[in-house]
């Protein structure tokens, strides 16, 4: 895969680049990430990327010509081309669709992604409007730009591709993967995949530590028990921090069932 960031602060990306599972993956030749600096498309002495908006009103807004210059000198398939290139065009941005697991899974299996890093009061309109072939947030806050965005994407987006991680199952065996993204052959009671839900807790040695236990259950070897144990204990952390997400879940009889049991952990 080959990964784009436009920003106006490239060093930003030192860091979250340089470190566990993104370096493994850019070392192995499995991603390819590229930084390039904005003010490097701006042709005035002060390299100036920003402006007063329009109509008035507070904060600065990125200009359009050093995005749109910076974009096209990446040579990035046309907007109307890139899905059946394989590319995608993100713009980060408050007033985005919000990131989460299916869209991972998504630019996952894309070829090429060009992350653009919005900053100060936003971005000019016609970046999401004619460039961009989509608009990501990360959460339903506002930050003081993308990169944080860019790189929260990156990593997660990273971890997916086939050979990044050690043991590419585990990444099928966490929060909010769903049943269709697995592809375990299980339904969503399987300890293999949350069915969109949160993942089930998890423990290791020792199982006594300062007199905090592990359930027993775990340690039992019956593993149909333990099946049972994990899922309806995903379904009662969900229920409890996440609820908004079993608005979408799909339920089994067995999952209606495990909510009304008794903790025998």
């Amino acid at each position: 895969m080959k990964i784009d960031i436009v920003t106006i602060f490239p060093d930003f990306f030192r860091g979250p680049l340089d470190h566990g599972i993104i370096r493994r993956a850019r070392e192995a030749g499995l991603a390819a990430i590229e930084i390039h600096d904005l003010r490097a498309f701006a042709h005035d002495r002060h390299k100036t990327v920003d402006d007063r908006p329009f109509g008035g009103g507070e904060g600065m807004v990125l200009k359009p010509e050093p995005i749109f210059e910076s974009i096209e000198a990446l040579n990035v398939e046309a907007r109307e081309g890139r899905a059946a290139a394989s590319q995608s065009v993100v713009l980060l941005s408050a007033q985005g669709k919000r990131f989460d697991q299916s869209v991972a899974n998504e630019l996952a299996g894309l070829e090429r992604i060009v992350l653009i890093c919005g900053r100060y009061e936003g971005v000019d309109e016609r970046v999401g409007q004619y460039l961009a072939d989509r608009e990501l947030s990360i959460g339903d806050y506002v930050l003081s730009g993308g990169e944080l965005g860019a790189a929260v994407i990156v990593d997660c987006v990273t971890r997916l591709i086939p050979g990044a991680v050690g043991n590419q199952a585990s990444t099928q065996q966490e929060s909010f993967t769903t049943f269709s993204e697995a592809q375990t052959g299980s339904g969503p009671s399987s300890t293999c995949t949350s069915g969109g839900l949160l993942d089930y807790p998890h423990y290791t040695r020792p199982a006594d530590f300062r007199g905090m236990g592990v359930p027993e259950v775990l340690a039992s070897g019956n593993h149909e028990e333990i099946r049972r144990w994990r899922r309806r204990a995903a379904l009662e952390k969900t229920l409890r921090n996440r609820p908004d997400l079993l608005e979408r879940a799909a339920f089994s009889d067995e999952d209606r069932k495990l909510l009304g049991e008794p903790d025998r952990g």
